[in-house]
């Protein structure tokens, strides 16, 4: 029989609540929509909702007992009322950390930090019961969710920690209170938040707050790796593991060849040369297996298994997900990188890009504004020029305001068309597409890109295909 998750005394103990009769939860839920049979509803209430108006929906969607703050919210069914919601939510957070003895991982980073939390969390499920944070939920409501999902056989659990704004991490990794703590990269993500780079690092090494004892990994090939190195000591790290192209790295990438669309990887790690296959295509994402690696190395996991299991990780919507689609007299090759951009993450999706060989097609970019950047917004669209000549990309599809900066340092003929929306540029895209071509897709995640990932992998052709060959 399987152990609920939450019990209506547990859940009481752990949030001084009070509960209206027996109840057994599964899960936890702060969202109808996704709401899963038998679990938990925390009626949380926001800026521009309160999650007490959805209780119903959420006992009509099988709810098994919802969290609320007045009784007569739940017109007899099970529940357990609090004073205050969220702080009740952060309490299951907490307790369902104190019981577990699973191995705990946090991941941030400026790029790259949702995909290693999922392909950690994919490898290590292979050795063990695995709970980890879903899709991104990685804010001040979502970690203290994800922690309350932690269930209490779990071997391992995996937090992706973001943040927009200086100070948000420090918080949320006391909560998580890692045995292990991975910084993926630094990047120019949320700059026009932060007075600097350098002030992004230091927000991005809170995430060592109370690391006391346990392991912190580093991208070795950030300039700010001395400044994290340092603030991970100072927090008490046992021990840093760096990853990365350079010398000193402890992960360190030797080679990365494209095979299909995914990569070969050569890498060595205490002395031995490792190979292995990664699924997802671009050097972005060897760097992003160095780092699950070394993580699953320090969680204690066995890692000749762990990088195996590379290999068969799943595709990721919006983060390079490969989509073959008929077309024409022919095939396109998609790639889906429209989840989230960053002048660094772009320079990746484009050498991604460029490394692959269209047979008989094009290389094409459909390329949205990169958002957050502040004053440094122009040039860092303009910086792209260089990235698409580079990789030899024959063509591009502009949506947005600051994007279409390009108009004015690339060629004419580079460029197929450009509109203020994702909607609005759609017809192009469509009827702009040849047999053969490979595109890649990637912009801010506010510009919606994903609307055009929906009409070109939809099953029905549109009537706005071209025939060309």
């Amino acid at each position: 029989m399987t152990t609920p998750l939450w019990t209506s005394t547990t859940a009481a103990a752990a949030t001084s609540g009070s509960t209206t009769e027996d109840w057994a939860a599964n899960g936890v839920s702060i969202d109808t929509r996704t709401l899963n049979q038998g679990d938990l509803f925390i009626a949380l209430s926001g800026p521009n909702f309160d999650g007490h108006d959805f209780v119903g929906a959420a006992f009509d969607a099988g709810a098994a007992a919802a969290l609320v703050e007045q009784v007569d919210i739940l017109n007899g069914r099970p529940g357990l009322i609090v004073q205050d919601t969220m702080s009740a939510m952060c309490a299951l957070g907490i307790n369902a950390r104190e019981r577990s003895a699973a191995q705990i991982a946090a991941i941030t980073g400026s790029v790259g930090k949702t995909g290693t939390k999922e392909a950690l969390a994919h490898v290590l499920s292979a050795q063990g019961n695995t709970s980890f944070s879903q899709r991104n939920l990685n804010n001040h409501w979502g970690v203290p969710l994800s922690l309350a999902r932690l269930q209490s056989n779990a071997k391992y659990g995996i937090f992706e920690i973001g943040m927009n704004h200086p100070g948000e991490i420090k918080p949320l990794a006391r909560l998580v209170r890692p045995h292990v703590a991975v910084v993926t990269a630094i990047a120019s993500a949320h700059r026009e938040f932060f007075d600097s780079v350098e002030a992004i690092a230091h927000a991005k090494g809170e995430i060592f707050a109370s690391i006391d004892g346990g392991i912190a990994i580093i991208n070795r090939d950030t300039e700010y790796f001395s400044l994290l190195s340092k603030m991970a000591k100072d927090a008490g790290a046992s021990s840093i593991i760096s990853f990365g192209q350079h010398l000193d790295s402890n992960m360190r990438l030797i080679e990365c060849i494209p095979n299909g669309f995914g990569s070969l990887i050569k890498a060595r790690w205490q002395n031995e040369l490792i190979s292995y296959q990664v699924s997802q295509p671009g050097v972005h994402w060897a760097h992003n297996s160095l780092a699950v690696l070394a993580t699953a190395d320090a969680l204690g996991a066995e890692i000749h298994s762990a990088a195996k299991m590379l290999a068969t990780l799943p595709p990721m919507q919006g983060r390079g997900a490969v989509h073959v689609i008929p077309w024409g007299d022919g095939t396109i090759k998609l790639i889906d990188d429209s989840y989230n951009a960053s002048p660094e993450s772009m320079s990746a999706a484009l050498k991604t890009l460029g490394s692959l060989r269209p047979c008989g097609g094009r290389r094409v970019a459909v390329m949205g504004d990169m958002l957050e950047l502040g004053d440094t917004s122009r040039s860092a669209h303009l910086a792209l020029k260089k990235h698409i000549e580079k990789n030899d990309i024959d063509t591009v599809f502009l949506v947005g305001t600051e994007i279409t900066a390009l108009t004015e340092v690339l060629h004419k003929s580079q460029i197929s068309a450009t509109a203020d929306t994702a909607d609005a540029l759609l017809p192009s895209v469509l009827s702009g597409l040849r047999a053969g071509d490979i595109v890649i897709i990637k912009a801010s995640n506010g510009i919606g890109l994903d609307l055009i990932v929906s009409a070109l992998t939809k099953p029905e052709p549109s009537p706005l295909v071209s025939n060309q060959g």
